[in-house]
């Protein structure tokens, strides 16, 4: 299966404020589009987060894209919304001592995220998609496939607005193209 990774559009919020699940607005630009159009081979079908900053692309780039909850940012449940130097030095502290398992108050972990995240790849019976989704999301999953440790997850970063295009067999993963 190859599966197309689009992280959504910028958000409209202030630099330094923690919005994972948070269900911002955001704006796609028309170059930005014309350029994925021409990444991505036409007629495939397209799943999004229901979040609005990806749907504003999804519904863009198809009539009808499936929406999917799976597909979502980590919550980040009481941090949402706060800037990040605001949240208490002992929560982050916590975080960083255990990146893969550790919840915010009231949010989910990574590895939570993982999980559903590869769950929703798991369904999918189709032989090429689009996924309009979040960095998170998309870390998570290649992080799995690469077989990265999770000291070595932020390495993983994506740009708003492009593309990561993997290949999937079985037992194996390729990186076709990052960041496009």
């Amino acid at each position: 299966m190859i599966l197309h990774l689009i992280r959504h559009p910028k958000p409209m919020i202030e630099a330094g404020i923690c919005y994972g699940r948070s269900d911002l607005p955001a704006a796609i630009e028309s170059a930005d589009l014309a350029r994925l159009r021409t990444e991505l081979p036409p007629g495939l079908p397209v799943w999004s987060s229901p979040l609005q900053r990806c749907r504003v692309l999804s519904d863009q780039l198809h009539a009808q894209p499936i929406i999917d909850d799976r597909l979502a940012e980590m919550n980040f449940g009481h941090w949402e919304g706060r800037p990040w130097d605001e949240i208490p030095r002992s929560q982050l502290d916590a975080w960083a001592a255990d990146i893969a398992n550790y919840a915010p108050p009231g949010g989910e972990s990574p590895t939570a995220l993982q999980q559903r995240a590869l769950a929703f790849v798991a369904g999918l019976t189709v032989p090429e998609a689009v996924m309009v989704t979040h960095a998170g999301v998309i870390r998570m999953l290649l992080a799995h496939w690469l077989g990265l440790p999770p000291a070595r997850w932020n390495e993983l970063q994506f740009e708003f607005s492009t593309v990561t295009t993997v290949s999937l067999t079985h037992d194996s993963a390729d990186l076709i193209r990052l960041n496009r």
